[in-house]
């Protein structure tokens, strides 16, 4: 069974067992168990990720003689095995009792991706005796120990029905430090390849979370390396994400915006294998609820293959670290503490009937109008996460890619937030300008880059550039409306304009936005870091608040206004549009005929929804909701030519 293909959506969840958590192998219960079994499967929840705690399943003590020198490994006083299993420092006990695990799994239809290396947890480590103080992630006896337990473990349960992926372990670059991007590759490749020498079928799972293209865990890295990347979207935890409340659409957008940022730069799929509320602090039963339906609309709507809820049950009556420890790894269930499901698996379930039975086995990919580049020197997720918030309200779907990556084809390309000198390669560049020259649209907003050469592209001269750090009021004017916005700036350029035509300026008279025809294209030119300075701004994608930010009389944010100008100059295949700068919507071709339409209200207020269909268009089926939508639902409509 492969549950990653493309169009297909599983729902499932991280699972410690209810009346034990982390403590779950060395005291262990099959009846707890198969009763969690029982209520997740019972509930449409039907993947988990499971976690083989390292410390119990490799219990590797080292003896030492004179002057610490290392002696022999053993199983506290006791010799290792001579067996296979013992030689790899390996526990029978403990590898028996997950094979009961994965026989209790198969009972109830449950498919396991299993985390290999789980030596953190929650916030703690879990690391088998004998390795505890080094650098789990460069030492090399580590990584000996690392690649026995993987080959023991592996060639154990590769013929087991219930495990469907392996995943290098739980957020294992907390594990240790590393200085070079080089170590943490290294680790990486040596881990993938060791469970390939047993088991080339299975996918391979990432497991990390908190990568970048240019950190020391880079997304491109595990990309290259693994099957699947993922996500663990917390906004809490992840920049940027906890300004706004959960049921607004600038968190709501977190999971899938980074979902869509790794599989971009990566070019491999990625699904978010973590994501929760963090418990009752955050959000209440009703809004956690509202949190997870949005978000389940959306990944599906946009290809990201599923969601597991972190986590199960709840672990409120469990005493142990990292319980003891971390308040927010205490209520974070899908079943209460006396296994009441909670609103949030009612919604699970809900989700889950209504993909089974609407009549499409794999949802088409939605149809996307162009391609974020991201560059270096730039607070790459910062900027990619609102772009997609400020191109989702203008009703632009995009998807990402790194300025190293080849271009692919496109009408319409962005490059925002442009910061440093060496943001680009000249070479990339000009493909790029070449795109345009050909019929494109190109959009560059500038933070304190420093662009060359500029002005035969831009149709703009620069006067004068100095640093800045301030707020500019931008007058601007779409159609009848005219709106004076506020944009944070790090450097003011004066500008004068050449060929360019002035779509907005500054309160001195100097051009902010114009645009300039370039070949069979157009280029449009942001004199301001629009979107990274977003990253900053409470309430930015809020009504109530982004009024007052941007001081216009219009009900709706106006960031976006920018965005809608540009949409003007492109070309769709798309023929449905809504005006509600809160509704999301993605239009997917089911054939020459018919296309599904799936609407999703991103506030938690009812909204009245504008929907436009070009000529010849006109709604056939409603097969979920209707246009008066309720806050934080969706609302699915087939469409077919007249």
């Amino acid at each position: 069974m492969n549950i990653f293909e493309t169009g297909k959506f599983f729902i499932g969840c991280n699972y410690w067992a209810s009346h034990a958590g982390t403590a779950m192998w060395n005291d262990w219960c099959s009846d707890a168990i198969e009763e969690d079994f029982l209520l997740l499967s019972k509930h449409g929840v039907n993947v988990l990720r499971v976690f083989p705690l390292w410390s119990v399943f490799q219990p590797i003590n080292l003896l030492r003689k004179h002057e610490g020198i290392p002696r022999e490994y053993r199983f506290g006083e006791d010799p290792l095995p001579d067996t296979d299993t013992g030689k790899m420092g390996m526990s029978e006990k403990a590898l028996s009792l997950f094979n009961e695990f994965c026989v209790l799994a198969e009972k109830y239809g449950l498919k396991l991706v299993v985390g290999l290396i789980t030596g953190w947890m929650s916030g703690r480590l879990f690391v088998p005796p004998a390795l505890e103080g080094r650098n789990i992630i460069t030492d090399p006896t580590a990584i000996m120990w690392q690649t026995r337990f993987i080959r023991c473990f592996v060639d154990r349960f590769k013929d087991s029905p219930a495990i469907i992926a392996w995943d290098l372990g739980n957020e294992c670059n907390c594990m240790g430090s590393v200085s070079i991007s080089d170590e943490s590759y290294i680790w990486t490749s040596n881990m993938v390849g060791t469970i390939k020498s047993s088991d080339d079928k299975r996918p391979i799972v990432s497991g990390m979370h908190s990568l970048s293209p240019d950190g020391l865990w880079q997304i491109q890295h595990q990309a290259e390396l693994t099957d699947i990347l993922t996500t663990h979207p917390y906004p809490i935890f992840t920049p940027h994400c906890d300004m706004e409340p959960l049921n607004t659409i600038r968190t709501e957008l977190h999971a899938v915006a980074e979902t869509l940022y790794y599989r971009g730069i990566g070019g491999k799929p990625c699904f978010p294998e973590e994501c929760g509320t963090i418990g009752p602090f955050i959000g209440d039963d009703d809004t956690d609820a509202e949190f997870i339906r949005t978000n389940l609309f959306t990944l599906w709507a946009h290809d990201c293959m599923g969601f597991m809820w972190w986590c199960a049950n709840e672990q409120t009556h469990l005493k142990t670290a990292p319980y003891d420890w971390n308040s927010c790894e205490r209520e974070l269930g899908l079943f209460t503490k006396e296994k009441t499901p909670k609103p949030v698996l009612h919604v699970i379930e809900d989700f889950n009937n209504f993909i089974n039975t609407i009549g499409i086995d794999k949802l088409p990919q939605r149809l996307t109008d162009g391609i974020c580049i991201l560059t270096r020197e730039q607070d790459t997720w910062g900027v990619a996460y609102m772009s997609f918030i400020l191109a989702k309200q203008a009703g632009l779907d995009i998807e990402f890619i790194y300025a190293d990556q080849p271009l692919p084809e496109s009408s319409f390309y962005m490059m925002p937030s442009l910061s440093g000198v060496s943001s680009m390669t000249q070479n990339r560049f000009d493909n790029l300008l070449d795109k345009v020259k050909e019929g494109a649209v190109l959009y560059i907003s500038i933070n304190d880059a420093l662009l060359s050469p500029f002005r035969e592209y831009s149709g703009l001269n620069v006067i004068t550039r100095e640093k800045s750090e301030s707020t500019e009021n931008v007058k601007i004017t779409n159609g009848n409306k005219k709106f004076n916005i506020q944009l944070n700036i790090n450097y003011k350029l004066k500008l004068e304009a050449c060929s360019a035509e002035v779509l907005a300026t500054n309160k001195d008279g100097s051009p902010i936005f114009a645009v300039n025809n370039y070949g069979k294209g157009k280029i449009f030119f942001l004199a301001a870091p629009l979107e990274i300075s977003l990253t900053k701004v409470k309430g930015a994608f809020d009504e109530k608040q982004s009024k007052a930010i941007s001081k216009n009389d219009d009900d709706s944010a106006q960031y976006t206004i920018f965005y809608e100008i540009i949409k003007q100059s492109l070309l769709t295949e798309k023929v449905a549009y809504v005006e509600n700068q809160n509704i999301g919507i993605t239009e997917h071709v089911l054939d020459g005929s018919k296309r599904l339409l799936i609407l999703i209200n991103y506030g938690p207020k009812l909204s009245e929804v504008k929907l436009s269909l070009k000529k010849g268009w006109k709604i056939n089926k409603i097969l979920r909701g209707n246009l008066q939508m309720t806050g934080n639902d969706a609302s699915v409509f087939e469409i077919t030519s007249i």
